[in-house]
């Protein structure tokens, strides 16, 4: 597996993440501690060093399982990701959301589950609409002068925001945030309206969670085959089994599985993506793991971009309108290369 960096940072991560929510088997689904350490190893074996989870995360169980793994390891190879905000203690008022004093107590308790001294990546996990921005950027910056945490990051947040806060740690020397975490695959391509560009703008590096649909792009609820997502679901609608249908016609093209077009269609979208692959199963990880050695041609690309296009709304949708286009500078427009 190859590296890249992390957004601006000299952070250096593999180029697929493991997700691992699923480390764990509350809620009566999941990986249990000796299948998630298979994972674990499997992941490890093939170059992954990046690992991504939450204090929420089945129920505390997944850094839980991942700090007994990696305290039997190398500390320092994995890049270990977590998040705060989302409630853990129904007894404290102030056990959720993105305030300071929830930020510092989630920190130390993740520390103790991940037995670890530091923390190489915190996101912010969901933007509450209640706590500045200036508040959660101070404290994070707090945290990385202690050296509880090396790197700053947020998810699930509205683009203005993430743009006010790098803005404001950029102007007051605070640490900024480095890694923006979306859902993103095929079948959500809602984030290229402001979310995406925003991140290009600022050097951020998108971690898509969700590349797959929660499954949906493998084309297993085509074959019949049961899992988490609801028949109701957006992921199952006759817009999204058109696109399904798309990718697995193209995988059958290319001898590969549907999910890793699906995966690939993530990483070769023109910005630094890497993509946050979940498994319970070995074999799941090992199918995604196949990803790296596939690469879609422009063909491919416009053929999956066409078939899952979304009006980006204004003024996105303004900008590509050839009045416009021909009109701005003098039609000096379409010559200059985009970023």
């Amino acid at each position: 597996m190859n590296y890249k960096l992390l957004g601006r940072s000299g952070l250096k991560v593999s180029e697929l993440c493991l997700g691992t929510m699923g480390f764990g088997t509350e809620a009566g689904w999941g990986a249990d501690k000796e299948t998630s350490f298979a994972i674990m190893d499997t992941f490890a074996n093939a170059g992954g060093n990046f690992i991504d989870t939450a204090n929420v995360y089945k129920l505390g169980t997944s850094e839980k399982t991942i700090g007994e793994y990696v305290s039997n390891h190398d500390r320092d190879y994995f890049v270990l990701a977590t998040k705060y905000t989302l409630l853990d203690n129904k007894t404290n008022p102030n056990a959720s959301g993105n305030n300071r004093k929830n930020m510092m107590r989630s920190v130390e308790e993740s520390l103790k589950r991940l037995q670890t001294d530091f923390i190489d990546v915190l996101y912010l996990h969901i933007w509450d609409n209640i706590t500045p921005i200036d508040e959660v950027l101070r404290g994070l910056d707090d945290l990385i002068r202690q050296g509880k945490v090396n790197y700053a990051a947020i998810s699930d947040t509205p683009a203005w925001v993430v743009a006010k806060g790098n803005t404001l740690a950029e102007l007051m020397g605070w640490s900024q945030l480095i890694a923006l975490q979306v859902e993103y695959s095929l079948l959500q391509r809602t984030p290229e309206r402001e979310l995406i560009p925003m991140a290009k703008h600022f050097g951020m590096t998108v971690t898509p969670w969700a590349p797959l649909a929660g499954g949906a792009l493998t084309g297993k609820y085509l074959r019949g085959e049961q899992g988490r997502i609801k028949p109701e679901s957006k992921r199952l609608d006759d817009n999204s089994v058109i696109i399904t249908k798309k990718v697995i016609e193209i995988a059958d093209e290319l001898g590969v599985s549907p999910g890793n077009v699906a995966l690939a269609w993530t990483r070769q979208q023109g910005f630094s993506s890497i993509p946050i692959v979940g498994a319970t199963k070995v074999s799941q990880l090992e199918e995604n793991l196949k990803v790296t050695d596939v690469v879609l041609t422009d063909a491919h690309l416009k053929a999956l971009d066409g078939v899952s296009a979304i009006p980006l709304g204004f003024p996105g949708d303004f900008f590509n309108e050839d009045a416009v286009k021909t009109n701005s500078f003098g039609g000096f427009y379409d010559r200059v290369e985009k970023r």
